[in-house]
């Protein structure tokens, strides 16, 4: 089964703390009979996250080549979920030239001045490009939802809005996919105490992770409302088991290779005139 149907999350989605924690993806699911260990099981997932990597590396050498479709990539999940470790982990080996991470923090001033998606907007990928959001326009109706800044009826108008957005994007010539990172509220709260009790990493803590936490089951109906609101084939939602760090970035690298293979890239094709051309 393709990654990009087993993961697909669809309009009636409810999100299930349980399939956080599941494996599904990779050679060590097929090995499931030989017992294999947890360490063997992450060595696996790693190599065969590499491999993908090097197709979606030539795959996006093509699309940059090409200078006619864009990607944009939308990671969001709860604090910890690893947003930041699948931009790392699939992207670092791939030429910067035709990719682009942008981490969308709480608005400035000047954003707030403007409706919501217009700082969004001017960073939509350009022809050529792959653009990895990490966060996004779903704050809008997440963060604001479950801290009451909006209501009901607001959020509603927003989750048009962002069905508009993300039409126009498609109709325009953007491949759009949505990832959410979906953690249990135990492994997250392993991993918030990790970066306390590790002082190289107590730079990523921040108290404000606390406050949210006790909020989860509300951030849960959110983002669950908020994925069948806005789910579309034409911006699909994917719902990736995370608390496994390599079957996460493993089945995010599946689901984005299968999308560029689905785009048909090719490089342009050579012109003759220059391909007889001599340089003295």
């Amino acid at each position: 089964m393709k990654a990009r149907t087993q993961f697909r999350a669809g309009k009636g989605y409810a999100l299930d703390e349980d399939f956080a924690g599941k494996r599904l993806l990779g050679a060590a699911t097929k090995a499931a009979n030989k017992k294999l260990t947890s360490a063997q099981c992450k060595a696996l997932d790693r190599e065969e996250t590499v491999a993908l990597t090097a197709q979606i590396a030539e795959c996006q050498s093509m699309l940059y080549a090409q200078h006619k479709k864009k990607v944009l990539l939308v990671l969001q999940g709860m604090d910890t979920s690893g947003k930041d470790g699948t931009v790392k982990a699939i992207f670092s080996n791939i030429n910067p030239m035709g990719i682009r991470a942008v981490a969308f923090k709480g608005p400035t001033d000047i954003e707030l001045a403007h409706d919501y998606l217009w700082r969004v907007h001017q960073h939509v990928p350009v022809k050529g490009e792959i653009a990895i959001f990490n966060r996004s326009h779903y704050e809008d109706v997440l963060i604001t939802r479950v801290q009451d800044m909006i209501d009901k009826a607001e959020c509603q108008r927003r989750y048009a809005q962002i069905r508009d957005f993300e039409r126009m994007l498609s109709e325009t010539g953007t491949v759009i996919l949505k990832v959410f990172l979906h953690i249990s509220k135990d492994e997250q709260r392993g991993r918030l105490q990790e970066r306390l009790d590790d002082p190289d990493r107590q730079w990523k803590f921040d108290p404000n992770d606390i406050a949210q936490r006790k909020k989860w089951d509300g951030y849960q109906r959110a983002y669950e409302t908020a994925i069948r609101e806005t789910d579309a084939d034409h911006a699909p939602w994917y719902v990736v088991p995370s608390n496994s760090k390599t079957q996460r970035n493993l089945v995010v690298a599946s689901l984005l290779l299968e999308t560029l293979q689905a785009m048909k890239l090719e490089y342009p094709a050579p012109d003759p005139k220059l391909s007889s051309f001599k340089v003295e």
